[in-house]
């Protein structure tokens, strides 16, 4: 089966566990990037569908990855959300903009 997807770390050790042969390569920095750019849409996907915790989990795993390639610091990202809710809020009273005139 062909597949040409970002997996998690473990997944051709499981694979191999499972009596089959992974054929894998490592992405350079831009298939990399494009690749957790497609993980972080498959995953929002999921959720949108499922609305579990472990698919909220996947997301933060794909974004933790992409913080990590991007150089951006977990508790600066937290920082600018914070800055953000304090600017314009969150989504907490679950207001729904119809329209302006």
């Amino acid at each position: 089966m062909k597949y040409n997807k970002l997996v998690r770390d473990r997944i051709p050790e499981i694979v191999k566990k499972n009596g089959e042969s992974p054929i894998t390569h490592t992405a350079d920095d831009d298939e990399y990037w494009l690749k957790l750019k497609e993980k972080l849409r498959e995953e929002a996907e999921e959720f949108a569908k499922d609305g579990n915790e472990e698919e909220m989990a996947d997301i933060l795993e794909v974004l933790r990855a992409i913080a990590e390639f991007k150089k951006v610091d977990m508790k600066q990202l937290e920082r600018l959300r914070k800055k953000k809710a304090d600017e314009r809020g969150g989504f907490g009273k679950r207001i729904i903009l119809d329209e302006t005139r």
